[in-house]
């Protein structure tokens, strides 16, 4: 492979491999800025405006509902058009809505029509995120740099935590959602500027070329293969549908938790608002781990083979769900190292079923599609939980939500056995 190209290529090729994961782990984590505040804001909002858990479900579905629209359009998208453009378009417009949600005054559908917008446009992130970790990174080292790069949006999303919780300590809401939008705009400008898409544009051998020691230094696009084949490879493929909805069920999970842990423990364990934010932080962080592990042990271990890896802490998160509301609140150190577990568990599996197995199971040149098409189900899930855990807490009680979190990860486990047969057929 590599061995074939002289050092200089290989130095200038391991450079710029350096510089676009760097690039889009910074640009991805910024997305977050603008998603999870909302979280953070929902004691704020329903304190001011007496809205209920039910209302403000709603706008959090509208959010992850127009993401899975968006995730499938989007992906489709980021293949034909270079990730370089469709990414700071996305990033600049979710920043601009935030503002605007910050300026909605408690009137509940417009809160959805603007918050369901920034789910649209956050959905421009991910699948060309993908695209451009598999025009960069070979099949040998895509578990280990898809669990790197998944960090990304784990520590993103804490971090995005505790500066929002940092920020309603000081201020009210509204600057939960306004501050971060500073920060996103100035990243968008970064990524646009430094970024590009392929090898092959800057006068790089593409990895093709790469594995076949062919030192080809024209400039070149990233060719699309076009709509009809990208949508039969997304659309055809069953073990694709069963990674989509295995998503679907993991992403209950975790957009249960993301949206609903700091009111949890805010409620249930008698926690302040900044206090319970700082504490939920501790799932995501845990997750950077998870991920970490997952993709390196499904390299090393299990052949690139993903899915028996996202079954096992599949069935594992299952369990410590269980046992996180049966701990009682007082006893915080065990509460806090069982939350700590289910982070841990939620993206591990994550990660491999974003990243690794859609370009696994759609190639290269289809990744952005397949990671649209797969994130687009899941987030149907992630919308499911957003009003429906709202609503099973408010008619029923927590007990209810959980039970339906361990539901989503048991589903997500039965999903993973399919796409687990397919790895073993495959070989």
């Amino acid at each position: 492979m590599a061995n074939e190209l002289t050092g200089s290529v290989n130095l200038k090729i391991k450079h710029w491999q350096t510089k676009m994961f760097w690039l889009m782990w910074i640009t991805y984590a910024s997305f977050y800025l603008g998603r999870v505040n909302f979280s953070v804001a929902i004691p704020g909002i329903m304190q001011e405006f007496s809205l209920s858990k039910t209302s403000l479900g709603a706008v959090a579905s509208a959010l992850f509902a127009l993401y899975a629209i968006g995730q499938f359009i989007n992906g489709q998208l980021g293949d034909k058009l270079n990730s370089r453009r469709i990414i700071s378009i996305g990033l600049l417009s979710s920043a601009v809505l935030n503002i605007f949600f910050g300026l909605t005054g408690g009137i509940i559908g417009l809160m959805i029509v603007v918050w369901g917008l920034n789910g649209y446009f956050q959905s421009m992130g991910w699948g060309p995120t993908v695209k451009a970790m598999a025009n960069w990174f070979p099949r040998n080292v895509r578990g280990k740099i898809a669990g790197r790069l998944g960090t990304c949006y784990i520590i993103g999303g804490a971090l995005s935590w505790l500066l929002a919780g940092t920020i309603i300590k000081y201020f009210n809401w509204r600057f939960t959602f306004w501050f971060p939008s500073l920060i996103m705009m100035a990243i968008a400008v970064h990524w646009y500027i430094r970024a590009r898409n392929a090898p092959e544009e800057i006068g790089l051998p593409s990895l093709e070329d790469q594995e076949k020691g062919i030192e080809n230094s024209e400039i070149r696009k990233d060719e699309h293969i076009g709509f009809r084949k990208t949508l039969k490879i997304t659309l055809a493929n069953p073990y694709i549908w069963f990674a989509a909805f295995g998503l679907f069920g993991l992403n209950i999970v975790r957009y249960g938790f993301m949206t609903w842990a700091p009111t949890y423990m805010f409620e249930e364990q008698g926690a302040t608002i900044s206090m319970a934010t700082y504490k939920a932080v501790a799932f995501p962080l845990a997750g950077v781990l998870g991920a970490i592990f997952a993709g390196w042990v499904s390299d090393r271990v299990f052949k690139n083979r993903r899915a028996p890896v996202a079954f096992i802490m599949l069935i594992l998160l299952a369990l410590f769900c269980y046992l996180f509301r049966i701990i009682p609140g007082e006893n915080w150190i065990i509460s806090l190292i069982i939350l700590m577990l289910i982070g841990f568990f939620t993206f591990g599996p994550h990660i491999l079923i974003v990243a690794a197995l859609p370009v696994d199971l759609g190639s290269r040149k289809a990744a952005s599609s397949v990671t649209g098409f797969i994130d687009a189900i899941g987030y149907a899930g992630a919308s499911l939980t957003a009003v429906g855990a709202g609503f099973l807490i408010e008619k029923f009680s927590w007990d209810a939500a959980f039970y339906f979190w361990i539901f989503g990860a048991i589903m997500a486990a039965v999903m993973m056995v399919f796409v687990w047969k397919f790895e073993m057929k495959k070989g």
